[in-house]
């Protein structure tokens, strides 16, 4: 099975930092119990730019770091919860701001394991494609717009960031995934669109039994069920991305999990058996960026020397949907 090199890495993150401290003015909290039961610090925030221009910005440092031309990228994948539009996609403003206009344009939406998903349909795409060289996928996510400042049990989890990567397909390299959901749990983990309503409507309370409860737009989360999803989909995912490939995960480098809680991780590393000292984290200063967390993870670890050539490494994401999945390739 072939995979892919990882070509050009980028990110952006709002210059706006909120840390604990500043949380615990507006809500009743403070920096030691965030700390202990989270393990974030601080978070970027938004200070008025838009989802799709912190997207922008990640790509156009992938395309330097790559130093490749803008016009020789094939497709373009975002993933987002929150676009600044519901038409046009992210993906098609985002070509638009880099210049590679005539690409394949397509926005996803698995949530925090978004950024897994679309680095395996890229590794598809660039497979079955012989006309596509570059792929860039893009993670850009603002969840202060869906967040309630009010909610001390989520208001103190999110942060706003971007991410991307550009791939190439490589024959040599050794590349597997195993992705999932679980749309059962789809109350578990939500935040409301619009309501399908207009002056004709008469029976909207008919769907209601169907559609998972919410708070408005805000994300509500039953915190103690994404816990035990969480924990048990993590180690689920590697497993069985590494069982494909024929290799234990104690024979992975590096582990960078979606950056969600470090509960969560020291859990899943122990159900796994493996050492902490394998899972690369920096939610400790940019908290949950849902899909972009991964991405932005995997930049500071390139950027770092925690992600070495030749290295196995494995992207592993879960989240709303409930959506999982894990990716292992070499660096």
């Amino acid at each position: 099975m072939s995979g892919v090199n990882i070509v050009g890495v980028g990110k952006y993150v709002p210059d706006l930092v909120v840390t604990n401290d500043m949380l615990s003015e507006i809500v009743e909290t403070n920096d030691e119990w965030i700390t202990t039961r989270t393990g974030i610090k601080s978070r970027h925030i938004t200070n008025g730019e838009p989802t799709f221009h912190l997207g922008a910005m990640a790509a156009k440092e992938a395309i330097q770091d790559a130093g490749v031309d803008p016009k020789d990228i094939g497709l373009i994948i975002c993933t987002t919860i929150t676009n600044d539009f519901s038409t046009p996609s992210i993906a098609c403003l985002i070509q638009r701001e880099i210049g590679a206009v005539g690409s394949m344009a397509i926005d996803i939406n698995c949530a925090c394991a978004g950024f897994v998903y679309a680095v395996d349909m890229a590794k598809r795409y660039l497979e079955t494609d012989k006309n596509l060289k570059f792929v860039l996928v893009v993670s850009a996510e603002e969840l202060s717009k869906i967040t309630d400042y009010t909610d001390r049990s989520t208001c103190v989890l999110f942060g706003d960031g971007a991410a991307a990567v550009i791939l190439e397909l490589n024959k040599s390299k050794m590349f597997s995934s195993y992705l999932g959901a679980d749309g059962t749990g789809a109350e578990y983990l939500l935040a409301r669109s619009y309501n399908s309503e207009t002056p004709f409507t008469t029976n909207c309370e008919r769907f209601e039994d169907k559609m998972p409860d919410g708070n408005s737009h805000y994300l509500f989360q039953n915190g103690k069920e994404v816990y035990k999803f969480a924990t048990k989909t993590l180690p689920l995912a590697v497993e069985n991305a590494c069982r494909q490939i024929g290799i234990t995960p104690d024979e992975l480098d590096v582990i960078i999990p979606h950056q969600a809680n470090v509960r969560i991780i020291e859990t899943a590393a122990k159900n796994l058996g493996i050492s902490m000292d394998k899972f690369y984290l920096n939610l400790h200063n940019h908290g949950n960026t849902s899909s972009a967390s991964i991405p932005l993870a995997l930049y500071d670890a390139v950027k770092d020397g925690s992600l070495k050539k030749g290295d196995k490494a494995c992207i592993v994401g879960f989240g709303a949907g409930l959506t999982y999945g894990g990716v292992v390739f070499e660096f």
